[in-house]
């Protein structure tokens, strides 16, 4: 038939028979040409569709499209000619074969086809169509073959044809011109990134990345470098398409879970429901109820959920991206078995003289053809599995912060803040990486099948063995996986305790300096650190046991085939063909077989995370029915004079289960009212105004709401930034507005001591704040949102009674800037009182009373009461304090007064030292001048800012920005990380390896040699002496590559544990001695990490990569020795190819290095942002910022998104090209075996191919490993940074205070003088007074005269500026600083515990005996409360002391100071947490107990220290009066003007 059609021989197999092979013509004008015609004609219809589908606006014409549409043009122009000359030739004669006239019509119609796809894709992202690329390649390949026939045929000198091949060349040689446009990408302007324009050529080779490598290695890149992602995986896209089909899946399993309870109650009740035929149906819920109590009652936490609906919602979400990547993987699989049936058919090329050499060179393009392939499907498969997971990950973090708004309280309850994050961080890791290992699971299968068939097929049973061994090892990795993963759980365990102290010790760290606890504590951490290496070097050794096995597995495997091969039967001779394929099948079979419980375990661990995960997103939601929130002005129209709020029956609860908290609250509130709630101690105020806010679970009745809620917390809620962004919350700035509201908060002289006004950064919950600033900056928060109704919960308990009365006045009051508004507040101020219009007095969850003021006095209910208890307990309604200022001056908030504690110590000294530029600037302007030109000069500042951001004031950053380092990590790292691991230890590593390097090289040639017996002896005459001498040295030389293995890896595991020790000590004794200083400066988290996360990086991953880049860089080394001996001229190969591997090695890890960095960058972020919104839900949910805080997660979450991507594909840009050299390499080495066919045998070519065919793996791996040591080392230079921290003073020094001293306790200050930090001022200038012996001593004194900084200049935590400190004559700056601190006590503002028995807390030491213990608990009125608990002194306390109460937890610290007995104490008043009663228990027991020490007492009430002999009053670091209180008292000096604000006349007048 295609006979007739072409008029000559279609096929013939003698055409191949020759040493010049070719085919025939018709055969390649026919089936040749139709190929990549039918491909196009048949896809183009699909093609065509798509574009009119998802066409976006079009795009400009530019010269690379008119240039291949010229082309295109051409080549129609050039059909048509071709038609023209048959048509013209045709003359009537019937010699024109039809072959003639249908080629250059097909032509015609396709040419015209390609002009309409070229132009149809003016309408999409991408210019150039991923099939046209594919037409050109396959048109261009089916060329080949006819272009070499017409240049053969003209050769010889036919030309009867030559115009017709003149055309066909010009023909041809425009399509390698198109395909060479097509492989330029173009660019698009909607789209800056480069991915979405790519050609095809370029996005399968990754090479539009190349403009950010380069980049990348010119200067290290910022976030700003980096693309953004794609559209549809952005968060926000992600997120609808996942919750469109979570909808359906979570509604099917709740109905399962319902089916499931229903089934339990009935099986739990069977017995119990005889009776209960009629009221059947209703019962069931209770018992249901009652089934899931009892549970909870049972199992505390297992709690059924519904299940099994996110990995469907995630399936149906992704499944497109599921298939592409099944497709990839599968293909490059089939692929993968081509490699060693082309090694088997080059060998016997080699072998057999008489073939062709055209079928070698054919088989080693092939090879290389096949290779590259396989590289491109498998990369693009990577990129589609990594897409996936980082798709997965992004959809679960956007999920958990989306549900983390609307979760109920009761589901909430489950989970710490700790807990959520941790769903976050480490569970959608989880399934992050489980997506790329998903395939892995039939594709193992798939491998593993196919190898053992071809194996048979070339050893037949003796293969048996073989995988025996590997089957046989599997259980034995397993069951050393299982136990090293126990060591790992326990290591876990100790690196939590571990981690727990040092959080601890980092956040009590100004009290362990006070009482020179350091070593106590140092010690613990060195006890369980000692237990957690013991764990590590066990780990090791079994981590090195299974590299062994790993190792041995393939050398094992082959011996015990080939011997079992050749002991079976005498007639098998093992020959190259064999023993070569064999060993490339066991190779692809390795793989596998190490993967398969790799994949089974990380499966496992992301179905615990799909559990969690599942319970969490399917909770259940907050229920806002009872809460009706209705718009104002809709209202206004209907209903004049409705009412603000409205409360009808509401009963309300925290948890369904316990009964209610809120109980029938009938309530009316009118518009405009200012409503005072009341009550005492848990009466419920705080409930009931969440209620309001729809934060509790409702029992029955509602509540209405007219209007927008503004809400103050009673625990303010500070976010990490500005003060002006905690007030504007995401609103536009209104100068005039703002500065009136700063005013109305008392906050402007805040902002003018904190450095940069309200641009100061605030430090994460508010840490550099006190409490009453971060209660006032609430305040201005919800007042400057301007909503209807003001829901206030105390928010006067945090700052002094004058500002309070500031805040009432200007604020909330009648004239305050929120009259007209609606306001509830709570409060424990009484005297506000009189001035509300209601008063709804609260008890045990109920209305007690209401109405105004006087009714409810001369009702004398139990309002009258609590006015009474109120008045009888404080005496004087305002309870005077020290730093009470004049009513204009307002509170300056930053030393903490009466009701001030800030949360931390650290923040204490940053108080302490931002009031010193406050002092000055009092002194020297009037008081209402002061005020004016604060407001201009903030008004002035914020017009700068418009115009430019300027110079940030010094000090204004508090918090150091963490030190980023770029570039590359210094040598002098490595060597010191290598120098902690020790020199002798490095070198017998290395010497361990390379024997193992030697022996592998030795086994395969001895495995060449003996394939070559087989050319010597047939199978009949093998002697056996010589077959089992071969069997014997290949056995021995695997075993001896095993046992060095091991011994290397033993001692690597012993090594990198030495260094990990070595590390870590001299990290925590530097960081213990660092001063405070340090800790004020340096968020505790960053140092905490350096313990965490560096170290833990430094214990496991590094010695890993080490280990896997020595063995990485010896394989390939070894690889190339061996190809070299066998084709010397291979040298000429590997130079160039090998210069190219290091350039793309450097350009590659300049920019991965860099991504990595910016990955992590961006990541913490996200997970801060997610704790500051779960400890400000409520919040949140009250201003109705819910959209506004998802807009800013998924914001971040796309910031770090676009840095892993841009991460992965810098990822899969190496290594497309790095497979691409070893694909040259496998290519021509190959090459090199055909060119030098007679000089090599068979076992040579074997053993050389089946070398080179490893190395891509290799090299890929070794890049991989050095860019992840690169990564890794950072934490080395980090720890580095801090063991290099400068230290405070030596704790001990030479010259040691003589013994029993101090016997007197005198203290003199001469000239004493000293400041914060070396770039700041004096805060003592020039202390000088005598302390003598026992005298006791008050010191008062405004905020930030310099009262805390003489107990820091006492203890030397700050050391002195000039002069000195004497104490019964020995000058403390020349002593060390724990033989001053152990000889002085202090009494703490903050009362710190740490985690441990009580013993701990009171004697960390073990000096004392029990009964000293005892005695002092007995004396700070503790002994009754010690006793009755069940293990007396060996009482666990909790972190931070949480399970005693504060008043418990200031007597165990008066405890402490009883312990130590030392003749001099400091008090910095801590009466400020405690109630009054105890503050007497501590008075009392110190004027008795410390009756013979000298007393140096800090006050911020005066009464606490009228009865001390002398009163020291300092102003601005100088001493102003000192003397006796009745002497100052004569003089009308400070100490006069304070006591009498004080309300303090004569010394006597200060009782209780």
């Amino acid at each position: 038939m295609l006979e007739k059609f072409c008029n000559s021989t279609f096929w013939n197999s003698s055409f191949l028979d020759s040493p010049e092979a070719d085919l025939p013509l018709c055969f390649e004008q026919t089936v040749l040409v139709w190929i990549p015609l039918g491909f196009l004609w048949f896809l183009a219809p699909w093609q065509l569709l798509h574009v009119y589908r998802s066409k976006i606006k079009r795009s400009p014409i530019t010269k690379l499209y008119l240039a291949k549409q010229v082309l295109v043009g051409f080549l129609l122009i050039l059909a048509a000619i071709e038609l023209a000359l048959v048509l013209t030739e045709d003359s009537g004669q019937a010699t024109v074969p039809a072959i003639r006239y249908t080629n250059p019509s097909l032509y015609l119609g396709t040419w015209l086809l390609v002009l309409l796809i070229q132009h149809s894709r003016r309408w999409c992202m991408q210019k150039d169509s991923w099939f046209l690329s594919l037409f050109w390649i396959l048109s261009i390949l089916c060329g080949i073959f006819q272009l070499q026939t017409l240049i053969r045929t003209l050769l010889k000198g036919s030309n009867s044809n030559l115009a017709y091949s003149c055309l066909f060349f010009i023909c041809y040689a425009l399509q390698i011109l198109i395909l060479i446009l097509s492989a330029f990408s173009e660019k698009d302007a909607s789209s800056t990134n480069p991915s979405f324009t790519a050609s095809f050529l370029s996005s399968i080779t990754f090479s539009w990345y190349d403009s950010i490598i380069m980049k990348g290695y010119k200067q290290p890149l910022t976030l700003e470098d980096v693309w953004d992602v794609d559209e549809e995986i952005k968060t926000k896209a992600l997120v609808s398409t996942f919750e469109k089909h979570m909808v359906g899946e979570l509604q099917k399993a709740r109905k399962a879970l319902r089916g499931r309870q229903r089934r339990k109650a009935w099986r739990g009740s069977g017995d119990g429901l005889h009776g209960l035929n009629k009221n059947q149906s209703q019962s069931q819920d209770i018992i249901v109820l009652e089934e899931v109590k009892k549970k909870k009652k049972k199992s505390g936490t297992t709690k059924d959920f519904p299940k099994s609906w996110l990995v469907k919602t995630l399936f149906k979400t992704f499944y497109i991206m599921l298939l592409k990547s099944f497709l990839l993987k599968l293909v490059h699989d089939l692929l993968m078995f081509l490699s060693p049936q082309l090694l088997k058919l080059l060998i016997s090329f080699t072998n057999d003289r008489d073939t062709y050499v055209w079928t070698a060179y054919l088989y080693s393009v092939l090879f290389f053809v096949v290779a590259l392939i396989q590289s491109l499907c498998l990369q693009c498969y990577f990129q589609m599995c990594f897409k996936l997971g980082v798709s997965v990950r992004t959809t679960i973090m956007a999920s958990i912060y989306k549900k983390a708004l609307t979760l109920s309280n009761q589901a909430r309850k489950q989970y710490t803040i700790g807990e959520t994050v941790n769903l976050m961080s480490v569970d959608a890791q989880k399934l992050m990486d489980v997506t790329s290992y998903f395939h892995l699971l039939w594709s193992d299968v798939l491998q593993i099948t196919l190898s053992i068939y071809f194996l048979w097929a070339e050893l037949g049973p003796s293969i048996l063995a073989g995988v025996g061994v590997m089957v046989l090892l599997i259980p034995v990795n397993a069951i050393l996986a299982a136990k090293s993963r126990a060591i790992q759980v326990k290591n876990m365990k100790n690196k939590d305790k571990r981690l727990k102290i040092m959080n601890e010790i980092l956040s009590g760290m100004k009290i362990l300096k006070y009482f020179a606890w350091e070593p106590s504590f140092k010690n613990q951490v060195h006890e369980l650190r000692k237990k957690e290496l013991k764990n590590l070097l066990t780990f090791g050794q079994m981590q090195s046991v299974i590299v062994f096995l790993l190792y041995l597995t393939p050398v094992l495997v082959s011996v015990i085939t080939f011997s079992v091969y050749a002991l079976v039967d005498s007639n098998n001779v093992l020959d190259a063909e064999k023993a070569f394929t064999s060993i490339t099948l066991f190779n692809i079979l390795r793989f596998p077989l190490s993967m398969f419980p790799m994949v089974i375990s990380s499966i496992l661990q992301a179905s615990v995370s799909r559990d969690r995960l599942e319970q969490y997103l399917g909770g259940d939601d907050l229920d806002p029915s009872a809460i009706c929130r209705r718009d104002c002005n809709f209202e206004r129209a209907f209903f004049p004079t409705d009412k603000a709020v409205q409360f009808s029956e509401a009963s309300f609860t925290w948890d369904q289960d316990s009964e209610a908290t809120i109980r029938d609250v009938n309530l009316d509130i009118m518009p405009g009212q200012l409503v005072a709630v009341v009550g005492t101690v848990g009466s419920g105020k705080s409930s009931l105004m969440s209620a309001m806010l729809g934060e509790m679970e409702n029992v029955h009745g509602h509540i209405t709401i007219k209007g927008t809620i503004a809400y103050v917390p009673q625990q303010s809620w500070i976010q990490n930034g500005t003060i002006r962004d905690n007030i504007l919350f995401g609103s536009e700035l209104d100068e005039k507005r703002y500065q009136q509201i700063l005013e109305a908060c008392a906050l402007l002289q805040d902002l003018e001591v904190l450095p940069g006004g309200d641009l100061a950064e605030i430090g994460e919950k508010g840490i550099n704040l006190s409490g009453g600033q971060k209660q006032r900056i609430s305040l201005a928060r919800a007042i400057y949102q301007n909503s209807d109704i003001y829901v206030l919960d105390d928010p006067l308990s945090a700052v002094d009674a004058h500002v309070g009365k500031h805040i009432f006045n200007k604020i909330l009051g009648p004239k305050g800037l929120l009259k007209g508004k609606t306001r509830l507040l709570v409060t424990h101020s009484i005297h506000f009182l009189p001035q509300v219009d209601e008063i709804v007095v609260l008890g045990n969850g109920t209305i007690l009373e209401k109405g105004s003021y006087s009714t409810l006095l001369a009702k004398k209910g139990s309002f009258a009461k609590i006015l009474k208890t109120f008045t009888e307990q404080t005496g004087p309604v305002e309870e005077a304090t020290v730093n009470e200022d004049t009513e204009e001056e307002d509170d300056c908030g930053l030393m903490p007064s009466v009701e001030e504690i800030p949360e931390d110590v650290a923040s204490l000294t940053m108080k302490r030292e931002n009031s010193l530029h406050q002092i000055r600037s009092r002194n020297s302007r009037s008081k209402s001048r002061h005020r004016k030109s604060l407001r201009n000069s903030l008004k002035t500042r914020n017009v700068n800012t418009l115009k430019e951001e300027e110079e940030p004031v010094k000090g204004q950053k508090l918090i150091k920005k963490e030190f980023i380092q770029t570039g590359k990590v210094k040598f002098s790292i490595y060597l010191k990380y290598l120098r902690a691991v020790g020199w002798f230890s490095i070198f017998f590593i290395i010497f361990a390896y390379v024997i193992n390097s030697v022996a592998y090289i030795g086994s395969n040639l001895w495995l060449s040699a003996w394939t070559n017996d087989s050319k010597t002896f047939n199978g009949t005459n093998y002697p056996a002496s010589q077959r089992d001498l071969r069997v014997g040295v290949y056995g021995a030389l695997g075993l001896v590559q095993g046992a060095f293995v091991l011994i290397a890896n033993l001692w690597n595991a012993h090594g990198s544990t030495h260094a990990s020790n070595i590390l870590h000590r001299q990290l925590l004794s530097n960081i213990l001695q660092a001063p405070m200083s340090f800790f004020d400066t340096t968020p505790t988290g960053r140092i905490v990490n350096r313990f965490a996360g560096d170290i833990s990086t430094v214990d496991d991953t590094l010695p890993l990569s080490l280990r896997s880049w020595i063995l990485c860089f010896l394989g390939i080394i070894s690889t190339l020795v061996m190809i070299c001996t066998a084709t010397p001229i291979f040298i000429v190969v590997i130079i160039p190819l090998g210069l190219i591997y290091v350039s793309v090695q450097i350009f590659y890890v300049a920019t991965s290095r860099q991504l990595k960095r910016l990955d992590s960058v961006t990541r913490s972020p996200i997970y801060s942002h997610f704790s500051e919104t779960m400890s400000g839900l409520s919040v949140i949910r009250a201003f109705e910022h819910q959209q506004r805080f998802l807009k800013h997660n998924e914001v971040g979450i796309d910031t770090n998104q676009k840095c892993v991507f841009s991460w992965i594909t810098s990822n899969r840009w190496l290594a497309v090209r790095l497979e691409l050299i070893g694909n040259l390499i496998v290519f021509f080495s190959s090459l090199m075996m055909v060119i030098y066919r007679d000089t090599l045998s068979g076992d040579t070519v074997g053993f050389v191919l089946s070398n080179a065919l490893n190395i891509t793996q290799t090299l890929n791996w070794l890049v991989r490993m050095t860019s992840e040591i690169e990564t890794n080392i950072v934490a080395v230079e980090r720890i580095n940074e801090y063991i290099k921290v400068e230290n405070e003073a030596p704790w001990v020094t030479d010259k040691r205070p003589p013994p029993g001293w101090p016997s007197k306790g005198e203290i003199r200050f001469n000239n004493y003088q000293v400041r914060y930090r070396p770039e700041l001022d004096l805060v003592l200038r020039g202390i000088t007074c005598d302390i003598r012996s026992m005298e006791k001593i008050g010191v008062v004194g405004r905020t930030g005269a310099g009262k805390s900084s003489l107990t820091n200049g006492l203890f030397r935590i700050l050391e002195a500026a000039g002069g000195q400190i004497i104490i019964d004559g020995v000058d403390i700056a020349s002593i060390g600083l724990h033989d001053l601190r152990e000889k002085l006590t202090i009494i703490p503002q903050d009362p710190i515990l740490f985690s441990g028995s009580l013993r701990m807390n009171l004697d960390p030491f073990n000096n004392h005996s029990d009964e000293e213990i005892w005695k002092a608990l007995e004396l700070a009125h503790l002994k009754s409360f010690v006793s009755g608990l069940q293990l007396g002194l060996s009482h666990e306390v909790t972190e931070a002391g949480d399970n005693l109460s504060i008043g418990q937890r200031q007597l165990l610290c008066l405890a402490r100071a009883l312990l130590r007995k030392s003749k001099i104490l400091v008090m910095d008043e801590a009466t400020a947490a405690v109630d009054l009663e105890t503050d007497h228990l501590i008075q009392t027991t110190i004027q008795k107990e410390f009756s013979h020490c000298t007393t140096i007492t800090i006050a911020h009430r005066l009464h606490t220290i009228m009865d001390s002999d002398k009163i020291m009053v300092l102003d601005n670091g100088k001493i102003v009066e000192y003397g006796s209180p009745q002497e100052l008292l004569r003089n009308s000096g400070p100490f006069y003007l304070m006591a009498k604000e004080a309300g303090i006349e004569s010394v006597n007048s200060t009782s209780f």
